[in-house]
């Protein structure tokens, strides 16, 4: 998908290796997981908890433009879905190659597009 991952935590590096090392979900993890132990990436996004010292969990799409796409921020106890994740980003690199179209709601990639273009002879008398 030409997309660049990563995991970052308020856990120390120490701790992603143990997960690494102990975690069967974790020690399949492909890309890099950061550690943020001060807390300063987790307060830049807006996911910070003061009274933990730790973060919400939460994902960032960001384009390559810097620009952030969606923000999706879950109470702990509630998993995101990574096929949904996915769908996203395919719906978002569909719509940034289509200028002018939109991805419905549940758009997937082989359905078609919204055209959002407004033709040149609207608001003519």
């Amino acid at each position: 998908m030409n997309v660049e991952v990563i995991a970052i935590s308020t856990d120390t590096v120490f701790s992603h290796i143990m997960f690494k090392r102990t975690s069967p979900t974790v020690k399949n993890v492909q890309y890099p997981m950061a550690a943020d132990p001060s807390g300063a990436v987790a307060r830049a996004y807006g996911v910070w908890q003061p009274r933990s010292g730790l973060n919400q969990r939460g994902r960032f799409i960001i384009n390559p433009q810097g620009t952030i796409m969606a923000v999706e921020v879950l109470t702990g106890p509630v998993g995101r879905s990574v096929n949904e994740l996915i769908r996203q980003i395919q719906a978002m690199q569909a719509v940034a190659s289509n200028k002018g179209m939109a991805a419905p709601a549940g758009w997937t990639p082989g359905k078609k597009l919204i055209n959002t273009r407004v033709p040149e002879d609207v608001g003519r008398y």
